[in-house]
């Protein structure tokens, strides 16, 4: 059972997180707290939004926060898998090769501009981000503990760009949407801008290490003490096999010509873990059926396969699972 102080010691890391990261980052809470929920939950991330809305400065502040070794991978058309993982080199003086890891041996990794790289490429992290392992020649090398992926794309060019693997965006824990900031947000943006004069040494504030491995550990062991009833498993699981059109007992027949291919069994366990930690977010020892809401459209928006239709009738996958959440008996 959860103890009230621990509840209060959570509340009082993840405030002191928000306001280390606001230093940099003006606005743009619901990013920040879902970087948050996908390193407590330990998954993956990926960040879309048009350029120049902070992805790219949240992820390198999460890391500073948390004093993780971090690396960043510009993706380009030209990368090679070899260029993420590593290769063997043949050594002259030793006669033998030997091994030279890649980027992606690192705690924290920002896959920058992610589907600028063609599939061989994208697809040298699917066994990073679901084996925790990296296989160079015959040898697989585990890679360091923790290790998140956080990637970002550009949704609206296309030229030079490559489609997502759809066995690789279900290895992502969430899919955030990062949006353009409110005009008062904006407006603090450009008054904090940096003076012409600049030293480009000192373009951004130092943030302080405030999220330690211990920290991180007990965030997690509060988040596991978090109740979650019976009932809202089984509100999970219908939500998950609702957005399946193969499966018996839909709630709605009219949504389901909107969807191809639905959610697997790995979002029904996401969903699960971040309800809790969005239950620890809000100072409550259980978790509600508004956890779950809150938690559904980040978890499940890039793992429904949308139809023809739904693109000719302009929907997006957070339309069609609002429908199903509207559709789903509440607990």
């Amino acid at each position: 059972m959860i103890q009230k102080n621990d509840l209060d010691r959570a509340g009082s890391l993840l405030a002191g997180c928000r306001k280390e990261i606001a230093l940099r980052i003006t606005g743009q809470l619901e990013m920040i707290d879902g970087l948050l929920v996908s390193l407590i939950a330990g998954g993956h991330i990926l960040l879309e939004g048009v350029p120049g809305l902070a992805k790219t400065l949240a992820v390198k502040s999460l890391a500073e926060i948390t004093g993780l070794e971090f690396k960043r991978i510009q993706f380009t058309p030209d990368l090679l898998p070899a260029d993420l993982t590593g290769t063997m080199i043949w050594e002259q003086a030793r006669g033998s090769f030997s091994v030279r890891k890649g980027p992606v041996f690192a705690n924290i990794i920002l896959a920058d501009e992610i589907n600028r790289a063609p599939a061989k490429v994208q697809s040298a992290l699917l066994e990073a981000m679901e084996e925790k392992q990296v296989t160079i020649g015959e040898t697989s090398f585990p890679l360091p503990d923790p290790f998140f992926v956080l990637a970002t794309e550009n949704p609206i060019e296309h030229e030079g760009t490559y489609l997502l693997p759809e066995a690789e965006l279900d290895r992502f824990l969430m899919k955030l949407l990062v949006v353009y900031p409110q005009p008062v947000e904006e407006l603090e943006i450009v008054k904090n801008s940096l003076s012409l004069s600049a030293n480009s040494a000192n373009r951004t504030k130092p943030l302080s290490p405030v999220l330690s491995g211990e920290a991180l550990a007990f965030l997690r062991n509060t988040a596991d003490t978090i109740h979650i009833d019976e009932e809202i498993i089984k509100y999970i699981v219908s939500i998950v096999t609702a957005t399946r059109p193969v499966s018996a007992g839909q709630p709605s027949e009219g949504v389901y010509r909107y969807i191809s291919f639905g959610a697997s069994p790995r979002a029904s366990i996401a969903l699960y873990r971040c309800s809790r930690i969005f239950a620890m977010f809000h100072g409550r020892t259980f978790v509600s059926p508004e956890d779950v809401k809150e938690a559904a459209l980040p978890v499940l928006r890039h793992r429904i396969v949308l139809s023809y239709e739904a693109e000719a009738e302009g929907m997006d996958a957070d339309a069609v699972i609002a429908r199903i959440l509207n559709h789903i008996p509440v607990p």
